[in-house]
């Protein structure tokens, strides 16, 4: 797939994912590569963004397999910021969705 599609849907699946549970980086970039192809790295700038615009918090909670990990919070802000994010995404892939199915019927 196309590195410009990832990249552009990368922070969507981040924050669809901490909508659901806290996560720590790593445990984020398993559950995202499971289902799409990025560099592991790609993951931590999208984090760091989101953390500074308020959308996230942090936390460290104590790891039985190590030192203590840093988990992500969605915080308020962030869950609105999702809830905007999925509809212009939703829109735009209709509007690709229209215009490849005209491609078809003409």
């Amino acid at each position: 797939m196309n590195a410009q599609f990832k990249k552009g849907v990368l922070e969507l699946c981040v924050l669809v994912l901490l909508d659901k549970q806290d996560f720590y980086g790593y445990e984020l970039i398993k559950r995202i590569t499971n289902k799409i192809e990025i560099a592991e790295g790609s993951v931590y700038p999208v984090l760091r963004r989101i953390l500074k615009q308020g959308y996230c918090t942090t936390y460290f909670r104590e790891s039985t397999e190590g030192p203590s990990r840093k988990y992500y919070h969605l915080t308020e802000e962030g869950q609105e910021y999702l809830l905007e994010l999925k509809e212009a995404y939703v829109n735009f892939t209709q509007g690709v969705d229209s215009l490849m199915e005209e491609e078809r019927n003409e």
